[in-house]
């Protein structure tokens, strides 16, 4: 039995250098399955749906996007509501921007960036939202206090976060579910890892208090998701 009390340190294989392309590729699909299936999407487009839009186009900014489908998503929730947005993908694995910026080409509003998310050359995008999706967790607390403050810089108007609820059940789901239907070891090996590295709401609440972040909104969403708002 895993002991779920405190996030686990362990490294997720999809970090590592030198992966296979071709297990990149077949990871970032079934993640996108992952994402369509247990409600990754509505997390990030029910909070965009919670701030204030006007006629002006918004720019929004994906850090560690991956193969950029939750991009994507926004696109096609934008043009069905009638909305201006320009999306910016950032990863800084260039396998991860060529398979996001060929599975995008039907979308004139989204374009991708090879880069850190801590390097200054992001300031230049004048992001509107910063927003992150299953991103988080990759990072330690001491990093990921970093990161909260940095997309905070980044963002003129609101920061959107999506990531897991660390919990037993869904780390048993998803373990079960990743073995039963993935295809590769990444999926098969980070997945459930994913969840062990994840925060609970306590945690998340201690990041922001040291990152001095306030005003922010935290809820549970399904399946095990926190959705985190910050308002500027």
């Amino acid at each position: 039995m895993n002991d779920f009390s405190h996030r686990s340190q362990l490294p997720e294989k999809m970090d590592e250098a030198d992966v296979p392309f071709r297990e990149i590729h077949q990871a970032l699909n079934e993640l996108e399955t992952i994402n369509r299936l247990l409600g990754g999407y509505h997390v990030i487009l029910n909070a965009l749906d919670q701030l204030q839009w006007s006629k002006k186009p918004v720019t929004i900014m994906d850090l560690g996007c991956g193969g950029g489908d939750m991009l994507r998503a926004i696109a096609k929730w934008a043009a069905k509501k009638g909305r201006n947005v320009n999306l910016i993908g950032v990863d800084r694995n260039q396998v991860m921007i060529n398979f996001a910026s060929g599975k995008s080409t039907s979308f004139s509003n989204i374009r991708f960036v090879c880069a850190d998310v801590f390097d200054d050359v992001l300031l230049n995008e004048n992001a509107d939202v910063v927003m992150s999706s299953l991103f988080c967790h990759h990072f330690d607390d001491p990093d990921l206090i970093v990161l909260m403050q940095r997309m905070n810089l980044l963002a003129s108007k609101a920061v959107i976060v999506n990531d897991i609820h660390r919990h037993w059940l869904a780390y048993y789901l998803i373990k079960f579910l990743s073995w039963a239907f993935s295809k590769t070891y990444l999926v098969k090996y980070d997945a459930p890892l994913s969840v062990a590295r994840s925060l609970t709401r306590s945690e998340w609440e201690s990041i922001l208090l040291k990152a001095k972040l306030s005003g922010f909104m935290l809820r549970w969403m399904w399946a095990w998701r926190w959705q985190l708002i910050i308002k500027k």
